[in-house]
C-alpha cells in the first residue's frame, strides 16, 4: 500500500509540473509516444505514397504534398501547434510590400491650416514637430501669438526595409543630382581646350613672325598632328601569340590597308548615316548623292538586299510563314528540310502560275503573238452605215 501511495503521489507530481494554472496540460505534452507497430505502419504508409501505391498526402488548404519531401522539411516546429500537415512554415511570414529602392520624399508637404492648432510648433505652426526641432528661421513673433503664415505639415513616411536595404549606402540616391558634377568636368574640359588652342596660335605666331622663310610650315601646323616617332608604330598591334612553351607576348601586324578610307570617315556629317561602332556597321548610305558608277561603297544594307542574302532572307519569311500555318518546320534544327520545302513550294507556285496563264490565253487570245490575224479581221472594215433599234437588232 505504501508503494502505490508513492507512485501516485509522484505521478501527482509530476502531472503538477507539466500543467497549467487551470490544470491544463500544455499543447507539446498532448501528443503521444507512438509505439513501434505505430512507427511501422507510419513508414508503410509513406513508402506506399512513394511508389504511388496511396493518396498522398493532404495539408490544411487541400493541396497534396509530395511524399519525396524529407520528413525535416515537412515537419512543423513544436512551437507552431500544428495539428495537420503542411508546408506553411517553409514560406516566409514576414512579406515585406516596401521595395528596398523606396527612400522619403524629401521636402513633401501635405495639409497647411489657417489658424494654430493646440500641440503644433510654436514658430511655424505646423503639427509634425515641434518648436525644439523646428529647422525655419526663427521668428520674432511665433506663429502661436500671430496665427499668421502657418507654415505646412511634413510628409511622416514609414519604411520597413529588409536586410539589405538597412545596409544599402545608395539607397535614397537620386542619380540625377550628379548632373551639376558632369557639368563642371565638361566647362573644365571646354576651358582647356580653349587655352590649348590660344596657346598653339600664340606659339604659331611666333614661330611666323620670327622666321619668314619657313611660312609654309608654320602654316601646317595643325591641332591633330601625329608624332613621326609615334606614326612608324601606327600599324603594329601587341597580343598575346599562343606558343608550345606557354602564352608569350608578339607582335602581329594590321594587314590593313591605310589608303582604304574607314567607312565612318567618308561623310562626316552628324545627320548622315548611323555608324555603331560596337558591331562596326553603318546599314545606311553615307553619300546618297554621288554617281553610283564613282561611288565605292553603298552602305552593308546593300550587300544584305542583294545576292544570296536576299535569298536567305526570303526563305526565313517562308519557313516562318509555314509554321504560323501549322507545319513543323525550323531553320535552325532542320536547314536542309526548310530548303527543300521552299523548293517544292517555289516549283509549284511557278506550275500554278503558268497554268493560270495558259487558261488565260486560251480563253481571250494573246494580242503579242507572232500569228497573223486573219484576213477578214483585217480587211473587214467598210463605209455602209447600219441603224439598230433598241433591242439591238438591225433595223
Amino acid at each position: 500500500m505504501a508503494s502505490d501511495a508513492a507512485d501516485n503521489h509522484r505521478k501527482k507530481r509530476k502531472m503538477q509540473k507539466y500543467s497549467t494554472p487551470n490544470n491544463e496540460v500544455t499543447p507539446f505534452r498532448k501528443v503521444a509516444f507512438k509505439t513501434r507497430e505505430d512507427h511501422r505502419k507510419q513508414m508503410e504508409l509513406e513508402e506506399a505514397r512513394k511508389a504511388g501505391l496511396a493518396p498522398a498526402e493532404v495539408d490544411e488548404d487541400g493541396n497534396e504534398i509530395n511524399p519525396h519531401i524529407p520528413r525535416y522539411m515537412s515537419s512543423a516546429p513544436w512551437y507552431l501547434n500544428a495539428e495537420r500537415p503542411s508546408l506553411k512554415h517553409q514560406r516566409k511570414w514576414k512579406r515585406d510590400p516596401n521595395n528596398k529602392n523606396c527612400w522619403y520624399n524629401r521636402g513633401a508637404k501635405t495639409f497647411q491650416a489657417d489658424k494654430f492648432r493646440k500641440g503644433a510648433c510654436e514658430n511655424c505652426g505646423a503639427i509634425t514637430h515641434t518648436s525644439k526641432t523646428c529647422m525655419e528661421r526663427p521668428r520674432k513673433a511665433g506663429a502661436k501669438l500671430t496665427g499668421k503664415n502657418i507654415a505646412p505639415d511634413e510628409k511622416i513616411e514609414t519604411f520597413e526595409l529588409d536586410y539589405d536595404g538597412k545596409r544599402d549606402p545608395w539607397n535614397g540616391y537620386d542619380a540625377a543630382s550628379y548632373a551639376h558634377v558632369i557639368d563642371r568636368y565638361e566647362a573644365r574640359d571646354e576651358a582647356r581646350k580653349k587655352y590649348l588652342k590660344e596657346q598653339q596660335l600664340k606659339k604659331l605666331e611666333e614661330k611666323n613672325n620670327s622666321d619668314d622663310e619657313d611660312d609654309e610650315d608654320g602654316l601646317k601646323v595643325d591641332e591633330a598632328k601625329v608624332d613621326e616617332s609615334k606614326q612608324m608604330d601606327f600599324a603594329k598591334v601587341e597580343k598575346r601569340v599562343r606558343t608550345t612553351g606557354g602564352g608569350s607576348t608578339g607582335t602581329v601586324r594590321n594587314l590593313r590597308i591605310r589608303e582604304d578610307i574607314a567607312k565612318y570617315l567618308l561623310n562626316l556629317d552628324v545627320n548622315s548615316a548611323h555608324y555603331d561602332p560596337k558591331a562596326r556597321s553603318m546599314r545606311g548610305d553615307p553619300l546618297p548623292d554621288m554617281d553610283p558608277n564613282e561611288k565605292f561603297y553603298g552602305g552593308d544594307n546593300q550587300n544584305r538586299m542583294s545576292g544570296e542574302a536576299l535569298e536567305f532572307k526570303q526563305l526565313n519569311v517562308h519557313v516562318w510563314e509555314v509554321f504560323d500555318k501549322g507545319n513543323d518546320v525550323h531553320m535552325q534544327a532542320a536547314p536542309s528540310q526548310a530548303e527543300l520545302l521552299n523548293k517544292t513550294y517555289r516549283i509549284n507556285k511557278e506550275m500554278l502560275r503558268s497554268k493560270a496563264k495558259e487558261a488565260i490565253l486560251e480563253k481571250y487570245g494573246n494580242a503579242a503573238a507572232e500569228d497573223a490575224l486573219p484576213r477578214e479581221l483585217l480587211l473587214g472594215q467598210s463605209e455602209r452605215e447600219v441603224e439598230y433599234d433598241r433591242v439591238g437588232r438591225v433595223i
